[in-house]
């Protein structure tokens, strides 16, 4: 799903949304844990970039990503009309799914791609230094985690 020119892409109401993420990435955890409570609705479920579910799940888009650097959210991950989502906009995705206040960051949709990809690298190239590396990816509640 795509926005048109101009227009912050409006999160569809179905799901459930997989969000993939950097297991040993601090910020990558607090993100989880900040959905987690703000997802009533449990749409969206998570797994590590490094698990096989990233592998699996990836797979149609050309696999996981090797990097590590960025959040990838699979929409509708368990339908045909899945589409995947990386970095600024699998975050904006997320929060405008939160509900208010977190939709309004959607705004930030009308700038351009690039730009949202220039502010995310520069936060992604420092995350282990902002907010730590784990040596180990604490697993979000049974009914959260991807199969």
């Amino acid at each position: 799903m795509t926005a048109a020119p101009g227009k912050p892409p409006s999160p569809p109401t179905s799901g459930p949304h997989l969000v993939l993420y950097d297991g040993t990435c601090g910020l990558c955890h607090g993100l989880v844990q900040f959905v987690l409570p703000r997802d009533p609705r449990g749409r969206f479920r998570f797994a590590s970039l490094q698990g096989p579910a990233a592998t699996r799940h990836m797979e149609p888009f050309g696999g996981a990503h090797s990097g590590l650097t960025t959040v990838c959210v699979v929409t509708n991950y368990q339908r045909e009309d899945r589409a995947c989502r990386v970095k600024a906009l699998a975050a904006l995705f997320v929060l405008g799914s939160l509900g208010w206040p977190w939709r309004a960051v959607s705004i930030l949709g009308l700038l351009p791609a690039p730009w949202l990809d220039w502010g995310y690298d520069l936060v992604a190239r420092n995350r282990h230094r902002f907010f730590g590396r784990r040596e180990t990816c604490r697993l979000p509640r049974r009914q959260a985690a991807s199969p």
